[in-house]
């Protein structure tokens, strides 16, 4: 990896370099996707099997577009009963976590018959969205669903692609199943986006989109956003390891390869107030990656967009991670606690050197749905807030509004509006 002194030059060419990352550009995607969107707004159901047809080389129709029964306990017949354990304590992991996120509404009551507050309720139907064409992805299953189910939504459904015989990953079904998924549609891509956002005869529209997935339908998510809600736009995959001469060079190595595996675009970048593990990591870094299946994804995302920063002391290395806002964020200190107290911005925050990054990807329990390309400075990961909406609650008596009406009659007339004034002036004009 390359290893270079942390300066502000460096730091802001390292910005610039993730940022390059993602392009402003979608034209091309755009123009597909546009015209995607369209067709199945105004085709619906022929549309959706014609581009499951020409993408997925896969029949599918209103009889069977839905995952059935007898199909997901097929899944389990093919699925390593020890796997399926481990789902399900990932699970329990994962709800115990999201539980204590949930909101109550609350109502406040004040002097004169002022009664204020606000009504939590969940969203009531929401469409996942799960990648299916090169491989399984059974933690996006879970950290999509489950937040929702916490959160109270009633109808939880999930688009994925099937293979062209119209089977789903019977990982991604097991997972659906166990989280609860109401509903499954053997349909994926920007058509399944337009489909989730806008309805077809076969499935009805919801009003929230999350769930990762390619350019397409990444971009497709940007053009319905409006119509119906979305989580967000996700780009590459990074980690930021931030370490002192305490840590353990293989382990941060290691840690660095398990995000660069994701695709080329991933970014894996070391921040170290020691130059001796800069040249140890970058050595194992080295090592590792000629044995790993992907190493040729890893080798690329390190070429591009891996660094180690030496940071002349601990201050400046934590004001780095914090402009870089990386998605992941390892701390391996000798005192990781409190460094964790000076990051400000972080989508996610592992302390200690027995926190890898893959124990947020799928087991401990917080969300590994998280902001990237330095977002996390304004954005958290999702969470039961993004599955519910908030409604304010307001009741002031006869007497709590003649105390203050004159004030908002003056205030909507400096606004120059004076139906707004009139309104509250008419339940006063006999005075």
């Amino acid at each position: 990896m390359k290893i270079v002194m942390l300066t502000n030059d460096t730091k802001n060419m390292l910005l610039n370099d993730l940022l390059k990352r993602t392009t402003d550009d979608y034209t091309e995607q755009e123009n597909i996707v546009k015209g995607i969107i369209k067709d199945i707004h105004e085709r619906k159901d022929d549309a959706l099997f014609e581009y499951t047809k020409k993408f997925d080389k896969a029949e599918i129709n209103a009889d069977n577009i839905m995952v059935t029964e007898e199909e997901i306990e097929e899944a389990y017949g093919e699925m390593d009963g020890e796997l399926i354990e481990i789902i399900r304590r990932a699970i329990a992991n994962i709800r115990s976590f999201h539980e204590k996120q949930k909101k109550n509404s609350w109502i406040t009551t004040e002097e004169e018959g002022i009664i204020l507050g606000q009504r939590v309720t969940p969203i009531e139907s929401v469409g996942v969205y799960v990648p299916g064409g090169k491989a399984a992805y059974p933690s996006t299953v879970l950290m999509n669903v489950i937040p929702a189910h916490v959160a109270g939504v009633k109808r939880i459904v999930m688009t994925t692609p099937c293979n062209a015989e119209g089977k789903v990953y019977p990982t991604t079904l097991v997972a659906a199943k166990e989280a609860g998924v109401q509903e499954i549609y053997k349909v994926g891509g920007a058509q399944a986006i337009a489909a989730l956002a806008y309805g077809t005869e076969s499935i009805p529209k919801v009003d929230k989109i999350v769930g990762p997935g390619n350019i397409f339908v990444a971009t497709a998510k940007r053009l319905v956003y409006g119509h119906v809600s979305i989580d967000s736009v996700a780009g590459p995959s990074e980690v930021l390891v931030l370490a002192d001469e305490t840590a353990n060079p293989k382990f941060v190595a290691a840690d660095l390869l398990s995000q660069a595996e994701h695709d080329e675009l991933a970014s894996a970048t070391l921040v170290t107030t020691s130059e001796d593990l800069a040249l140890e990591v970058s050595k194992w870094v080295d090592t590792f990656t000629q044995k790993l299946e992907r190493k040729d994804i890893i080798q690329k995302s390190i070429d591009n967009f891996g660094r180690i920063f030496v940071a002349k002391n601990m201050d400046d290395a934590i004001e780095a991670t914090n402009d870089i806002a990386s998605e992941h964020l390892e701390i391996v200190t000798k005192n990781p606690w409190d460094v964790m107290t000076k990051i400000k911005n972080a989508g996610a925050i592992f302390i200690g050197e027995y926190s890898s990054e893959p124990l947020g990807d799928y087991y401990a329990g917080p969300n590994h749905v998280l902001p990237t390309n330095g977002t996390a400075r304004f954005f958290s990961p999702l969470n039961v807030d993004d599955f519910v909406k908030k409604s304010s609650i307001i009741s002031y008596s006869e007497n709590a509004l003649r105390r203050v009406h004159t004030d908002i009659e003056k205030f909507a007339k400096a606004e120059g509006l004076t139906a707004h004034a009139n309104s509250i002036a008419i339940r006063f004009e006999e005075e």
